[in-house]
């Protein structure tokens, strides 16, 4: 049963007059229930709640919220069909990627909590002190990271539990010790309402303070932006659009204390083809792109959007080939008719830009909110001097740029903003004599993928999801993978502290036998 209510902590509160329902993408109307948007009265209370908490929070153990993390994970399953049910009504997507979204939900906590066992995330560092040093003496100094204080996350339209109320940015700033307040996305309000029940029970079974966890509706920009303009909250999450991500990050430098925002705001993920590939394998290559292209609708931030060859007859035959391949797929439902809108007007305007021409499209018609899929091409001279064609365009579309040669090539790849991921495909060992265009791209992408689509990320230490603005406001840092908890933490120095004070993880006698630097030496010994 869906209240449509905001979750304040454990209390369920509904105070403002302002509604909304979700939407059934693929039966193509509203669902009946209806969501309450939070007042500006209850974001302040969530705030208040949440930095109350936070002071409890943050000194728990990391077993402790470990616990925490897996226990939230438990509650999740225990919701069963009914949430991947909820899921699929409220997104068009199917139950095969509702389940598959659930289960690398469940996998982040877990590997979250695991990660809080270890204890190595806290990067404890210590220099004994030298009193005999001349001429200064050399002072105790013990550093390691602590969390940042109530974070605000924005869930994502594309990824309702992944990316969402109890998905990589949630899971990632409990982790570090954070309380967190969700503003949940309208398209998905009734999912988030039942994984932020899951999420509270969880807290309540484990102990945690009233206020770790708060969930608020909002359809409108107004929470969203009271959210990250009140002075208890010290940094955001948020997976979404440039335009949004760029918003609030504005806004947060408006503060009188400004906060970072994290933002990971999609990419056009730019492919390079090299000539002996596209000589050996253009069909096997033109299978495999389109469909990554046309995988869940084009609707990931890492769809291949651009692919990048030099002219040539190889290079015909695979565009041939592509239009092949994209013709026989069968159109998928997005997420939402805005969604659909917005992909529509973009892949329009892309197709009448300047020197642009199309390689191939759905000409049947299709059901309302489906994505007909396309694909254009561009020389490379053209696309350099056209800004308009670097925009990405949320959905099933890909342009081919066709470089006189290997020169041009370098200059596409120069010209690029700041992506994702960055993919070379190459045979024989040929990438050896494209080092230049290899290192541009290192300068452009957080990822570079050898022989492979760069849809699809792989929950993992190593994973780097981000990368130079726009593709994130920051790319020092990563929106997947367990290092993802370094956003919500800062570095902290005790200058000769008692021992018996002193946090366990500095403690001479390294209680928690974690991995630590000592005098410039990891060990795990005691002092």
């Amino acid at each position: 049963m869906i209240s449509g209510k905001n979750y304040i902590g454990k209390l369920l509160t509904a105070k403002g007059s302002t509604k909304f329902k979700t939407f059934n993408p693929l039966l193509n109307q509203h669902n009946t229930w209806e969501i309450t948007e939070a007042t500006i009265e209850e974001v302040h209370q969530a705030a208040e709640l949440a930095a109350v908490a936070f002071k409890t929070y943050a000194q728990f153990s990391g077993k402790k919220k470990a616990t925490f993390l897996r226990a939230i994970a438990e509650e999740i399953e225990v919701l069963g069909d009914s949430l991947l049910e909820m899921y699929c009504t409220e997104s068009g997507l199917p139950l095969g990627r509702a389940i598959g979204e659930r289960g690398r939900t469940l996998g982040q906590l877990n590997a979250f909590a695991s990660h809080l066992e270890t204890g190595d995330w806290v990067e404890a560092t210590i220099d004994t002190a030298q009193p005999e040093r001349q001429p200064i003496p050399k002072v105790d100094l013990r550093k390691m990271n602590i969390a940042l204080g109530p974070v605000v996350v924005f869930g994502a339209s594309n990824f309702p539990l992944a990316f969402s109320t109890a998905g990589g940015d949630v899971a990632a700033a409990l982790a570090a010790g954070c309380s967190v307040i969700v503003k949940s996305h309208p398209m998905h309000a009734s999912t988030g309402e039942m994984v932020a029940s899951a999420v509270l029970k969880a807290a309540h079974k484990t102990g945690m303070p009233n206020g770790v966890f708060s969930n608020l509706n909002s359809k409108g920009n107004e929470v969203g932006e009271q959210l990250v303009l009140h002075p208890n909250v010290k940094a955001v999450g948020f997976t979404g659009s440039l335009h949004g991500g760029r918003a609030l990050y504005n806004l947060a430098a408006t503060r009188s204390e400004p906060i970072p925002v994290f933002a990971e705001m999609g990419s056009v993920n730019p492919v390079v083809l090299l000539p002996n590939a596209l000589k050996n394998s253009a069909k096997n290559l033109a299978k495999t792109f389109a469909g990554s292209i046309t995988l869940g609708a084009g609707q990931f931030c890492t769809n291949p959007g651009l692919i990048i060859g030099i002219a040539s007859k190889e290079l015909t035959n695979f565009t041939k080939s592509l239009a092949e391949e994209i013709r026989q797929i069968a159109p998928i439902c997005m997420l939402h008719p805005n969604i659909s809108k917005a992909f529509q007007t973009n892949k329009e305007k892309a197709l009448e830009q300047e020197g642009v021409s199309l390689i191939a499209a759905i000409s049947e018609p299709v059901p309302p909110n489906y994505a007909d899929q396309m694909v254009i091409t561009v020389s490379g001279l053209r696309f350099i001097k056209n800004p308009n064609l670097h925009h990405e365009v949320f959905g099933p579309f890909s342009l081919i740029i066709q470089c006189s040669d290997q020169t041009e090539l370098e200059a596409v790849v120069r010209s690029l903003e700041g992506q994702l991921t960055g993919t070379v495909i190459s045979d024989n060992n040929e990438v050896a004599a494209y080092t230049t265009v290899v290192n541009e791209l290192r300068q452009k992408v957080g990822r570079i993928i050898f022989n492979g689509v760069p849809t699809g990320v792989e929950v993992c230490p190593s994973m780097l999801h981000g990368g130079p603005y726009p593709a994130s406001t920051d790319s020092r840092f990563t929106a997947v993978g367990v290092d993802a908890i370094k956003r919500f933490v800062r570095p902290f120095s005790f200058q000769d502290w008692p021992n018996e004070l002193l946090p366990e993880e500095l403690k001479n006698e390294n209680p928690l036998a974690i991995l630590r630097t000592v005098n410039g030496i990891k060990t795990t010994k005691s002092l």
